[in-house]
């Protein structure tokens, strides 16, 4: 992520709230290169991390509320994290409030928190956009309240926000390579065992390039069965 993307999003989010964000974390949208509709079925599957990433700007509250803004989205949210549930928040909103509401349901104590995301891993064009919200969002509030949880736990805890929440019935493969992907290298995941392994993936050295190509048909898996 680029040093001038940082500064203008934690600009926006002091614009926004009255005061600097106290990190900025990111996440990277994913193609597949191996394995489409296994991840949801007990196989195996093989995506990379992409150079699209969402940050997340971030810093705590002590009043239990979550306020939530996107520089892609007009509308923002405030919530009181107390009464944050599955069905009780829509539209984009509920990626970051589905994960505050998995991590409590693990046990993470939040205060609250404010949240200003901005995105440029295009939305509905199958890249996981949505994951990487959520994974950008996972962090930032993890490393906030110090949970002390590992990538793929959290990466599980996403996952469950837009299963449990927001209602998707996805598999495990987009938070996990949100989480735990590597410049140069594919991810080998076994959806079973939850098990990876890191591939490496030198294109580079090899004269190569992965081309990933926008079709402009929508994606959207909360409207899907």
């Amino acid at each position: 992520m680029s040093g001038d993307r940082v500064a203008r999003l934690a600009g926006e989010f002091h614009g926004l709230t009255g005061r600097p964000p106290e990190g900025v974390w990111a996440a990277p949208g994913r193609v597949n290169l191996i394995g489409e509709h296994t991840d949801y079925n007990d196989g195996f599957v093989l995506p990379v991390a992409i150079d699209r990433t969402v940050l997340a700007a971030a810093a705590r509250r002590d009043d239990g509320r979550l306020r939530v803004w996107s520089l892609q989205e007009a509308r923002p949210a405030d919530l009181e994290l107390a009464q944050v549930g599955p069905g009780r928040v829509d539209g984009w909103a509920a990626y970051p409030a589905g994960v505050a509401w998995a991590l409590h349901q693990a046990g993470v104590e939040l205060g609250g928190a404010d949240l200003v995301v901005d995105g440029d891993v295009p939305a509905g064009a199958g890249l996981s956009s949505s994951a990487a919200v959520e994974c950008a969002a996972a962090v930032a509030l993890a490393d906030l309240y110090g949970a002390g949880l590992d990538r793929a736990t959290l990466a599980g805890l996403a996952r469950r926000a837009e299963n449990d929440f927001v209602g998707v019935p996805s598999g495990a493969m987009d938070q996990m390579v949100s989480m735990l992907g590597r410049a140069g290298h594919a991810l080998f995941l076994d959806t079973r065992s939850l098990e990876v392994d890191q591939v490496p993936l030198p294109l580079a050295e090899s004269g190569l390039r992965l081309v990933v190509i926008d079709t402009r048909a929508a994606h959207r898996l909360v409207d899907g069965a």
